[in-house]
């Protein structure tokens, strides 16, 4: 059968694809590819919103015009009670239909819950961002032994980028079995400035964009950090610093207490993501512990302090967009004075494009997942394989 007939018995029998997401993260990253699968003409995407975050998740589904078709309670405060919760229901979940194929994202508790439902159940999963990795579980913790493990039971395995490819390579994962697809976090950020009207505003050099949340930040290099940046704020007052501050008592208290009186530095609550993406395009410099943040900086062009020792974003570093600074005071003062003093290293920061993509990546994401799901690559063993975990369900 030709492509054409292949594409047109899709069209007539739509693919059910389950896309589970809980974080305000996954859905910024799913949101784009949940649209180019209902385009696609051959997949009928439902949603399955987790609850692992309320409010957040709810500002980015209304963001994304995403309305979910399954919402799971959370269950309990803590994790694991999550966790409990989350598993269960989603086991009715699995069960109401014959799914094509599962869809998660990153290295949340919802994006291992989803893969293991499908594991269990015998439906494909695929795994949006797959192969990124410092190799020490601790650090970030849980993200490491999360995506680690989605990695071991993944059955298409969408990089974003080469090195992230290599990574599962070396781990053992069969090149056939991995897309190199570039991050959807760029569609994303492509598709908020069209339909949100997203552009710099800001006039002159711009500020500075502080953000930490990290737990194994939490402690003294919180108090280090904040050091650092009044140490910046007194230098240059004529520098505004924004720092939307982390609602955590373990955050919020050090911050307020050490910058709190500083006249040039604004501290605010959380930004939702049309803010930040707005906070972005308006930044001279960012200095952050966050993952997503090292991957959405580039696309404005603005250069990344990452206030960490390890990142499993490398490719940050190697493009010459970001430096690691870590927690460490005057390595953080000494890089901001540097940027601030030296115009050729702040423009050769800025120079390359974003490593993570280049706005194409659901598009290409669809067509790995067609190629997966397609009639001729479903075999008649893998049939009967899915039967057999029904029949003992």
């Amino acid at each position: 059968m030709n492509t054409a007939a292949i594409q047109g018995s899709f069209e007539s029998n739509a693919v059910p694809v389950l896309m589970v997401s809980g974080t305000r993260p996954e859905i910024i990253k799913l949101g784009p590819l949940y649209h180019a699968l209902q385009q696609s003409g051959w997949a009928r995407p439902a949603w399955v919103h987790t609850g692992q975050h309320g409010d957040m998740a709810a500002q980015m589904l209304e963001c994304f015009d995403i309305r979910p078709d399954h919402v799971l309670q959370r269950q309990g405060s803590s994790l694991a009670e999550f966790s409990v919760g989350c598993r269960v229901q989603l086991e009715t979940v699995l069960a109401q239909e014959k799914w094509g194929v599962v869809v998660v994202q990153g290295d949340t508790e919802s994006a291992f819950q989803g893969a293991l439902a499908g594991f269990y159940h015998g439906v494909p999963v695929a795994h949006v961002e797959a192969g990124l990795r410092t190799y020490n579980l601790r650090r970030p913790f849980p993200e490491e032994g999360l995506r680690q493990m989605i990695g071991r039971i993944a059955n298409l395995h969408l990089a974003p980028t080469q090195r992230a490819a290599q990574a599962l390579e070396r781990e053992g994962v069969a090149a056939r079995n991995i897309a190199v697809t570039g991050n959807t976090v760029v569609d994303a950020q492509l598709w908020a400035c069209e339909h949100h009207g997203i552009h710099r505003r800001a006039q002159g050099r711009g500020h500075i964009l502080v953000t930490m949340h990290r737990r194994e930040n939490w402690g003294s290099d919180v108090d280090n950090i904040c050091a650092a940046i009044a140490d910046v704020a007194r230098e240059y007052p004529g520098l505004p610093i924004l720092f939307p501050v982390h609602l955590n008592p373990v955050v919020r208290e050090p911050v307020h207490r050490l910058l709190g009186q500083l006249p040039n530095v604004t501290l605010t609550a959380p930004l939702d993501y049309l803010a930040m993406q707005q906070a972005l395009a308006d930044a001279w410099l960012v200095l952050t512990d966050s993952g997503g943040l090292q991957e959405e900086a580039p696309t404005f062009k603005v250069p990344l302090l990452v206030l960490r020792d390890e990142t499993e974003r490398p490719e940050v570093i190697d493009a010459g967009c970001a430096e690691l600074v870590g927690a460490d005071r005057a390595a953080i003062v000494h890089a901001v004075r540097r940027l601030m003093t030296d115009e050729a290293a702040y423009r050769r920061m800025q120079a390359g494009g974003n490593p993570f993509g280049d706005g194409t990546a659901s598009q290409q994401i669809v067509q790995h997942l067609y190629q997966l799901l397609k009639p001729s690559r479903v075999s008649a063993s893998q049939a009967a394989e899915r039967e057999a975990i029904h029949g003992m369900a």
